[in-house]
């Protein structure tokens, strides 16, 4: 009961933004674009070395994705090109967060790692390719949005590798997880695009056995 209420907590304050954003007309395209740059801040943050910081812009930032969808169903705005722009943004949101992550370990400082780097670009590579695998698939009358580490999954594991990231020089076991979470997102994300392409052969399989028997 306690966690219920908790949780209702945040639904409100979002719905209450929903309404407030709604009735002052704020056009959903442009929620997508605010959130967007939000999230290039947060690269900017990440490259910076200021994790901590890019969590919270992190966590804000999504805020505002969950805002433009919603607020365009309430306005009875909601658009082909809408929905493009939100996907299409996604991406790029998705992209310049890792990249700032990969720009700092690249950087000449204590915390300089090529490994982290890799792993970066192999999260990178991994989360694009899951995307774009679920789309082409859709595309060819696939629907493919199965398996772990889709893209909400990917957002809360950098939020907790960039909260737990506020003293370099500490060596509490709790401290410092970007590391950690980087090898996560990367291991999953390729696992994610093997699962997800797996079973789309197997639906593509199907569909082309359903239609040699009729």
């Amino acid at each position: 009961m306690l966690g219920e209420s908790i949780g209702r907590i945040p639904i409100r304050i979002i719905q209450a933004m929903v309404r407030g954003l709604a009735s002052l007309g704020v056009p959903p395209n442009i929620l997508t674009a605010i959130g967007v740059s939000i999230n290039v801040f947060c690269g900017v943050l990440f490259g910076m070395g200021e994790f901590f910081w890019a969590g919270i812009v992190l966590i804000v930032a999504n805020v505002f994705d969950m805002l433009d969808g919603n607020v365009a169903r309430m306005t009875g705005n909601v658009t082909r090109f809408g929905g493009f722009l939100d996907s299409s943004l996604d991406r790029l949101s998705d992209m310049v967060a890792i990249l700032g992550v990969m720009v700092f370990y690249a950087s000449n400082t204590p915390q300089h790692s090529l490994m982290n780097v890799i792993l970066g670009g192999v999260a990178m590579m991994g989360s694009v390719m899951v995307s774009y695998t679920t789309a082409r698939s859709e595309g060819l009358g696939v629907k493919a949005n199965v398996g772990f580490l889709q893209r909400p999954e990917r957002i809360v594991l950098l939020i907790i590798g960039a909260l737990s990231t506020w003293d370099w020089n500490s060596d509490n076991f709790w401290f410092n997880r970007m590391p950690q979470v980087l090898w996560v997102l990367a291991v999953l994300s390729i696992w994610a695009l093997v699962h997800r392409m797996y079973f789309i052969w197997k639906e593509f399989r199907r569909m082309e056995s359903e239609a040699a028997a009729e």
